[in-house]
């Protein structure tokens, strides 16, 4: 890219101005779920017999009865011709961390020369799209085409434009499942069995447990002109290249800042559009680095959480470019400032209250507290490596483990008063389940109400953090699917709980009490759980030490981490629950391996071109130009003083000879290092072999770009650069 441009397109992006939202006449309670098929408009358009069945399977996971198929698709056809609707897809979550669609009309024949507009209930409830082309970590050969998608009742259907978007899940010819939807709903199933079970010892009357999410969805937002000139974002999501910019976030002044009016009107559309697609958005401000920023819903459940996090994704990705902008979910797109992730607020409810509130006034309220706090810790302990595989991948490495996020080793932070309640439990203090709510906590200010202080601080450097009433898993990544995060801890909670009821079943059998039964067995997992638990700094390098002597899973390498879904332990876990089976697990083992290869592969192709054909040349020609300037000055000056007046310009000169021959030999030794790699036949072995030969020439080449960019002239430098990319004006 010409620098010439570069300074265009930096003026332009500096000049634009906000695109102006237009604001409902509705207030959003009124407006809220507008292109949503929910119960409103199921009661509207369904008959009543109908209706009462489709509220018992989204309520109480009743089966689907297919005989009311029909009479459900022409209600839903009639609200969505209403709303002027062509289109109908299935929509569903294949293994490549987007969502998937095949457009259909709803036109068919007449038999009369014309067209009639149709939707059966055989089409709502399934299709057959191509599933040869999707990742199948070998389930399924290419030539074996055939897959089937299935309606999920009980993620209400929606409109985006002129289509009608069906949620489904989506499963090979033979069975398995090809998406991430099939296992999280199974794994939501067997928490809800495993924890009624569990809750009913303190509640007989508990009928079903549902599992709870809150995401936070970090993002970057970038100009989209300068994002254009900027090869590398287009191609991989994040600056490969890009010294820091004089002043990013160490002022702390973009943290809850004034929010730019260029993105202030590009988040009032996307909450207007998410609301409007019954995605209750609450929450929005600047985050740390500049140009980030997040937004958070509340509490839905799990399944419908999910859907929604990838639906927002997907809006936020189309309104950016209405406002100018790209949006950027890359877990660390720019190298230096904070990273994205998507914390992930986890929780435990049921008909009857919250499973995991915070300690209460009675001694059996807060035996129930503990004993579910107590066995998701152990779930967490027992699978920690797995969960970190759960959420780790090419992009998510860059981010844990800097000072932004947490470390690459799974532990839990439980604040003063829960591990202080749990200390007094497992040590028998008669006093143990009497735990004191929020305190006052008053202020020397008149005009100021008391503070009801939480019993629990909050730990940013703790990837599984209690906060009260959930717990925070904030090791996810921002561009990740939450449906690998949650069904595997609320699979590893469902086996905690199954084993915690037979234990205690067992004594209960053999005469003890029931109360005393729960409270034997919780002492039993406080003590094994100690090692999970850690209240202090996680981004010190004495926790490292500490962890590996706790036992703790600390493996960096990404490949290595993924071999975590493999372990006995692992598969045995997944197949008791009926969750996925070993072949499914080694399928998806390999695509995580060969996506980790595939996406630093990429990097290393867009990195050597840039190197190559925009960075070199460029640094070629301002030498020249320099080399240049000494030889006139050598000609006109005598020999000392030309010395002495090019000083400045020889050293520039042979700094760049030295940045620019380690590229060249390096951007060589990375090209056959790949060569290498790519001979490899299996995928684990070769995305070791990228993870540890490849992405480190990566940093390595890196750095000498990063210093040319110091010492080139700002006149021919081709690229923006973060100083202009990270501030919108």
């Amino acid at each position: 890219m010409a620098a010439d441009l570069r300074f265009k397109v930096v003026d332009e992006a500096f000049k634009r101005g906000p695109v102006q939202v237009e604001l409902p006449k509705e207030r959003p309670s009124e407006y809220f779920g507008k292109y949503v098929f929910n119960k409103q408009k199921m009661f509207k358009y369904l008959p009543a017999k109908v209706y009462r069945k489709m509220c018992d399977v989204i309520d109480n996971g009743a089966p689907f009865d297919r005989t009311i198929a029909d009479a459900v698709a022409e209600g839903i056809k009639t609200w969505a011709l209403e709303n002027g609707v062509t289109h109908y897809t299935h929509w569903f979550q294949p293994l490549t961390e987007g969502t998937a669609e095949k457009h259909d009309g709803f036109v068919e024949h007449d038999w009369k020369g014309g067209m009639v507009e149709e939707f059966e209930g055989k089409l709502l409830v399934q299709q057959e799209p191509d599933a040869s082309s999707f990742p199948s970590g070998g389930i399924r050969s290419t030539f074996e085409a055939r897959g089937y998608s299935a309606w999920d009742p009980t993620s209400p259907v929606f409109i985006i434009g002129d289509t009608l978007m069906i949620p489904t899940i989506f499963i090979s010819y033979t069975g398995e499942a090809l998406d991430y939807k099939v296992p999280l709903k199974k794994a939501l199933y067997a928490v809800d069995k495993a924890a009624t079970a569990v809750a009913q010892y303190f509640d007989p009357n508990v009928k079903k447990v549902v599992s709870n999410l809150g995401w936070e969805q970090e993002y970057f937002l970038v100009d989209e002109a300068l994002y254009a000139a900027r090869p590398d974002l287009v191609m991989t999501g994040r600056t490969l290249m890009g010294h820091d910019s004089a002043k990013n976030q160490q002022m702390d002044d973009h943290y809850f800042g004034s929010i730019p009016a260029r993105v202030e009107e590009f988040m009032k559309d996307i909450e207007i559009q998410a609301l409007e697609l019954g995605i209750p958005c609450k929450t929005r401000h600047n985050e740390v680095a500049p140009n980030q920023f997040e937004l958070a819903p509340i509490f839905e459940e799990t399944n419908l959480a999910v859907d929604h996090n990838m639906l927002m994704m997907s809006i936020m990705k189309r309104a950016a470019r209405k406002h100018g902008f790209r949006c950027l979910l890359h877990e660390k797109p720019f190298k230096g400032i904070n990273g994205s992730g998507k914390h992930n607020n986890w929780s435990l409810s049921t008909d009857t209250g919250v499973l995991l509130h915070a300690p209460g006034k009675t001694p059996e309220a807060n035996l129930r507290f503990v004993t579910f706090v107590v066995e998701t810790l152990k779930g967490v302990y027992d699978h920690n490596g797995l969960l970190k595989a759960a959420i780790m991948s090419a992009t998510n490495a860059h981010r844990l483990g800097a000072n932004e996020a947490p470390p690459a080793i799974i532990s839990s932070f439980l604040g003063k008063t829960v591990t202080e309640l749990l200390e007094h439990v497992e040590n028998a203090d008669d006093d143990a389940l009497l735990v004191a709510g929020k305190q006052a906590f008053k202020l020397d200010l008149p005009s100021i109400p008391e503070l009801l202080i939480d019993n629990t601080d909050r730990n940013r450097t703790s990837p599984f953090a209690f906060t009260g009433n959930r717990f925070e898993f904030r090791a996810v990544g921002s561009e990740a699917n939450c449906a690998s995060a949650m069904l595997t801890l609320n699979t590893a909670v469902a086996e905690a709980l199954t084993d915690f009821k037979v234990r205690v079943d067992a004594l209960i059998a053999k005469g003890e009490a029931k109360e005393a039964a729960i409270l034997k067995v919780v002492r039993e997992d406080i003590k094994y759980i100690k090692p999970i638990i850690f209240n202090g700094n996680g981004y010190g390098d004495e926790w490292k030490e500490e962890a590996a002597k706790r036992g703790l899973d600390c493996e960096t390498s990404a490949p290595l981490i993924f071999d975590n879904y493999l372990k006995d332990s692992s598969v045995k876990m997944f197949e008791s629950m009926k969750v996925m089976t070993k072949f499914e697990l080694e399928a998806r083992n390999e695509i995580k391996w060969e996506t980790y290869t595939k996406k630093i592969q990429i990097e290393s192709r867009i990195f050597g071109d840039l190197c190559q054909n925009h960075i070199l040349p460029v640094v070629t020609k301002y030498q020249s130009t320099l080399i240049d300037n000494v030889h006139k000055v050598m000609s006109i000056f005598p020999e000392e003083k030309a010395k002495a007046i090019s000083k400045e310009n020889l050293y520039l000169i042979e700094k760049m000879s030295e940045h620019g021959a380690f590229i060249m030999e390096n951007i060589e030794k990375m090209i056959k290092a790949r060569k290498v790699a790519n001979q490899i036949e299996s995928e684990r072995e070769k995305a070791i072999a990228y993870h540890d030969t490849i992405a480190p020439l990566l940093e390595e080449i890196r750095y000498h770009v990063d210093k040319l960019e110091t010492i080139v002239d700002d006149e021919v430098w081709p690229l923006p650069k973060y100083r202009e990319l990270l501030f919108i004006r």
